[in-house]
């Protein structure tokens, strides 16, 4: 959904949705770790939608999903012009982009980048990604979150960049340096309260801790494996 804002035009992701709040923290959290692998990712910005919201859609469903999503949601920048590319133009791109991309999915279990739904906008020269909502998959069923699930491998068996694991392999250790725990923790921290206080945890504060911890617990496993030269 494409509103109009004081700052321009954004693509609203509405907490009423499927997903729920989950699939905005994951937005976020995903859109920080992206920048800084250096992927371009578009501008994020809360969204306050009040009760009373008007709309001509005479669609019950949209009704219900405006009336679910009262409160704060989330936007990203609508990228003007911005467009799918080809097929042709995904091989093509450079193996430090697609290493950085892989690397990145694989921290964050997205089970969304696949050559039918790559998730890659092409925008002034550029690509960008988008839509993460479903990754951080783990974080569906916190009480099924086990010691040793963030040490699981993650499947690129269906990934767009799978046949491009070469990429990957030349700078996993440098890939996995760069992420420390106190960028998993400002990564985090830019969740709001209000989309973290579903949850089953006793405070917000654990919470974020409890992803910090997952996604630190995966970093070091990565970081292991590829000083080991897996």
């Amino acid at each position: 959904m494409v509103i109009e804002t004081e700052g321009g035009r954004f693509v609203a992701k509405l907490r009423g949705s499927g997903q729920g709040v989950s699939a905005l923290v994951a937005e976020i959290i995903v859109a920080e770790l992206a920048e800084l692998l250096e992927l371009a990712v578009p501008e994020r910005a809360l969204i306050e939608l009040p009760s009373n919201v008007p709309t001509d859609d005479g669609n019950d469903e949209l009704g219900d999903l405006l009336r679910f999503s009262v409160g704060t949601n989330l936007g990203f920048r609508f990228l003007e012009g911005a467009r799918e590319p080809r097929p042709e133009e995904l091989r093509t791109l450079e193996d430090e982009f697609v290493a950085r991309v892989l690397w990145l999915d694989d921290l964050v279990v997205n089970p969304d980048r696949t050559a039918a739904n790559p998730n890659i906008l092409f925008w002034k020269g550029r690509p960008w990604l988008i839509d993460h909502g479903a990754a951080l998959t783990f974080h569906y069923d916190w009480a099924r979150v086990t010691q040793e699930a963030p040490a699981e491998p993650y499947d690129f068996t269906a990934h767009v960049f799978a046949g491009r694991m070469a990429a990957l392999e030349r700078v996993r250790a440098s890939f996995a340096d760069s992420i420390t725990r106190e960028a998993l923790e400002r990564a985090t921290e830019v969740v709001p309260k209000s989309f973290l206080s579903t949850t089953s945890f006793e405070s917000v504060d654990r919470v974020r801790a409890a992803y910090q911890a997952f996604l630190w617990q995966r970093v070091k496993v990565r970081r292991s494996w590829a000083k080991a030269g897996m």
